[in-house]
C-alpha cells in the first residue's frame, strides 16, 4: 500500500464569541461540513480524533469529550481519541489521524478541535491559561522569563493589563529587539498586515482593517504589545478529514490536497540565544526533510501569531528568512498578500480568532483554500507548497509542544 495521505474534507465555523451555541453544535457543524467537501458520509470514518482543552474548566466535561460530542452525529463502534496538547491540540490530532492511516489501521480518519472559551463567568474564562506552563515553578518560571527583556527601555508613563502570558511574550519580544533590533513598528506592521488580511476571510472573529499607526496607538497590554497585536479568545471548531492514496477513488467529488508532512515535537532545555535550535526551526526542517521540499519552495503559510511577535519568530523558524530578520521582512511587505511569501493570508490569530484546538486545523483549512485555488480575494495566486506552524503553552524558553504542516497541491 502507497503511504501517500490526502486532505480531502475540510471545514471551519466562523470563531467568534457565541454564548447561546454548545460544544456539540459547533462540533455538529464542523464535521458536517468537512463531510460535504468531501463528499462522505459518517459510515466512510474509521477513527476520530478529538481535540479540546476548555471543556474541563468551562464545564466539567472531563475523559470522554470527543465520544460525548460525536456520538449524537453517528460516530459509534470506531476508535475516537481524545486529544490535549495545549494550543498544539488542532494539529496534534491531525498528525495522530496521518498515523493511523499510514499504520494501516483505517484508510479514512477525521480530527476535529473545537473549543467553547466565552462564558457569562468571566473567571472560568481567565482560568483557561492557568496550567499551560509547570504549575510547580510558575513564579521561578515567570521571574527567570521576564528577564530575557530586561536591557530595553520601556516608555514612561505605558499602562499595562496583568496578563502572564503576554507578559511573557512581551519579555521575550524585547530580548528579540534587543538581538536583532526588531522594533515596535515592525510588530504593528505585522499586526495590520494581518488585521487587512481579515477583511477578506468572511470567517474571521475580527474583520476590520487597521493601520500600522492605529495599531500602535491602541490600548497597552504589556509594551511593546497593544491590543490589536495579541491573539483574542474565541469560540469555533474546524475538521479536516485524510484518507490513504487507495480509498481516494471512492470520494470522486473531493479536491484532495496532499499531506506531505506533519511533525510533532516537544522543547528542550537550550539557551534562550541559542536560536537555531529552537523547537519549531527543528521541527521545520524535519517537515522539509520529509516532504523533500525546502523553505523557498513554499507558496504561502500560516503560522501561530498569538503575538504579532510570534509571527516574526515563527518566520524565522520556518527559514522563510534569515534568523533576526522576521521583522524586517514584514516591514518590507514580502509577507503580505502579493508579497514573496504571503503569511497568514487568514487574518492569522490576531484576526480570525483562537480557539485553542479548532486553532491547527483552521490553519489546514485555509492552506487547502489555497492549494485549491478557493480562497477569494485573499487567493495567493499559483499556490502549490503551504507550511504551517501551531504551537502551545511554555515549557524551558519555548512551546511545550509545536506542529509543523507542509501540504502541497
Amino acid at each position: 500500500m502507497s503511504d501517500d495521505i490526502y486532505v480531502i474534507g475540510v471545514s471551519m465555523t466562523r470563531f467568534g464569541k457565541f454564548l447561546d451555541r454548545s460544544v456539540k453544535s459547533l462540533v455538529a457543524e464542523a464535521v458536517n461540513s468537512a463531510l460535504m467537501d468531501a463528499g462522505a458520509k459518517i459510515t466512510d470514518i474509521g477513527a476520530a480524533y478529538y481535540a479540546n482543552t476548555t471543556q474541563g474548566i468551562m464545564d466539567g466535561q472531563l475523559l470522554i469529550r470527543g465520544q460525548v460530542a460525536l456520538r449524537p452525529l453517528g460516530f459509534a463502534t470506531i476508535p475516537i481519541v481524545n486529544v490535549e496538547n495545549a494550543c498544539a491540540s488542532g494539529t496534534t490530532a491531525l498528525q495522530q489521524a496521518m498515523v493511523c492511516l499510514k499504520a494501516g489501521v483505517t484508510d479514512v480518519a477525521i480530527a476535529v478541535g473545537v473549543e467553547k472559551m466565552y462564558d457569562d463567568d468571566k473567571v472560568k474564562s481567565n482560568r483557561i491559561f492557568d496550567g499551560g506552563w509547570d504549575v510547580a515553578e510558575a513564579d521561578d518560571l515567570m521571574a527567570r522569563l521576564t528577564r530575557i527583556g530586561d536591557g530595553v527601555e520601556i516608555p514612561a508613563g505605558v499602562a499595562s493589563v496583568r496578563s502572564p502570558f503576554m507578559e511573557l511574550y512581551a519579555s521575550l519580544t524585547r530580548g528579540h529587539m534587543k538581538a536583532f533590533g526588531t522594533t515596535q513598528r515592525q510588530i504593528a506592521t505585522v499586526s495590520a498586515k494581518n488585521h487587512h488580511h481579515s477583511t477578506m476571510n468572511p470567517l474571521s472573529q475580527y474583520q476590520n482593517d487597521m493601520t500600522v499607526d492605529e495599531v500602535l496607538q491602541a490600548r497597552a497590554i504589556q509594551w511593546p504589545l497593544t491590543l490589536p497585536m495579541c491573539a483574542p479568545i474565541s469560540d469555533g471548531a474546524s475538521a479536516v478529514i485524510l484518507c490513504r492514496k487507495e480509498a481516494l477513488s471512492r470520494f470522486p467529488g473531493a479536491r484532495p490536497v496532499r499531506l506531505l508532512s506533519c511533525v510533532l515535537t516537544s522543547g528542550s532545555d537550550r539557551e534562550w540565544t541559542d536560536f537555531g535550535q529552537h523547537m519549531c526551526r527543528i521541527a521545520a526542517k524535519q517537515a522539509y526533510d520529509q516532504a523533500c521540499v525546502g523553505p523557498g519552495d513554499m507558496s504561502v503559510a500560516e503560522v501561530h501569531d498569538a503575538s504579532a511577535f510570534a509571527e516574526i519568530i515563527q518566520t524565522e523558524n520556518l527559514g522563510l528568512c534569515e534568523i533576526g530578520q522576521g521583522g524586517w521582512i514584514a516591514e518590507r511587505g514580502e509577507t503580505s498578500l502579493g508579497g514573496r511569501i504571503p503569511v497568514n493570508p487568514s487574518g492569522g490569530l490576531e484576526s480570525k480568532g483562537h480557539p485553542i484546538a479548532a486553532t491547527g486545523l483552521a490553519q489546514i483549512y485555509e492552506l487547502t483554500q489555497q492549494l485549491r485555488g478557493t480562497a477569494g480575494r485573499r487567493q495567493v495566486e499559483g499556490a502549490r507548497f503551504a507550511i504551517a506552524e501551531n504551537g502551545g503553552g511554555f515549557h524551558g524558553v519555548e512551546e511545550a509542544a509545536a506542529c509543523v504542516t507542509i501540504l502541497a497541491a
